[in-house]
């Protein structure tokens, strides 16, 4: 029986590239992705739905981007769109560091807690027949790039999340991965991905996801 993994969180799960122009949209390849890097280590007998949207929070209707980027609607609607589910990935954090969200370490936690409990809470599990869950938490940023005015501030409030993170997923029974021991974010920008760390995440993801 074919097993799905639902993969949610923000750009660097959709796969944007580091960003040189803001003004011009672009998107890894299929082959470079971490969620389809992941996939295909995990072998045919399992699919993959890629819920990532660029700018997405754990909490925050954004005032520039939209109150869609709130993923606490964002979980429900995909979670209520896909399914059955057998896995469902969480990497988020990054875009609530912004400098206009003003997000302590705290709140910022609070904010995946919210996700926690609506993934792992009865409607969502009776829903899918029982899901695990794992929770990743993002690398830290870097206040460098064409991104960095939107992120003063946001280096010291993201390295102490995962230590934050972890207690999470323990207290909840949720799997837990820390990117930043895997990976790095880019210095073009201070927050996205290359492609070589794309591959790496999504390899250590399918073992984390073999070893539920």
């Amino acid at each position: 029986m074919t097993k799905t993994m639902l993969t949610f969180g923000d750009s660097n799960t959709h796969g944007t590239p580091p960003i040189v122009d803001r003004g011009i949209y672009a998107r890894f390849d299929a082959q470079t992705r971490w969620p389809q890097v992941a996939q295909a280590a995990l072998g045919a007998e399992w699919s993959l739905v890629e819920e990532g949207l660029p700018g997405r929070t754990t909490q925050f209707d954004d005032p520039v981007m939209g109150a869609h980027m709130n993923g606490q609607d964002g979980l429900k609607i995909a979670l209520q769109s896909h399914g059955p589910i057998d896995v469902l990935t969480i990497m988020l954090g990054t875009n609530d560091v912004k400098t206009r969200f003003a997000a302590t370490p705290q709140l910022v936690t609070a904010g995946i807690a919210g996700l926690l409990d609506i993934a792992l809470g009865e409607e969502m599990q009776t829903r899918h027949g029982g899901f695990s869950v794992v929770l990743i938490c993002p690398p830290p940023v870097l206040e460098q790039g064409p991104l960095k005015g939107e992120f003063i501030g946001a280096a010291q409030v993201s390295q102490t999340l995962p230590d934050r993170y972890r207690a999470l997923a323990e207290a909840r029974g949720a799997a837990f991965l820390n990117a930043g021991d895997v990976i790095q974010v880019s210095q073009i920008d201070g927050v996205h991905f290359e492609a070589t760390a794309h591959r790496a995440l999504g390899a250590v993801v399918a073992d984390r996801v073999m070893a539920l």
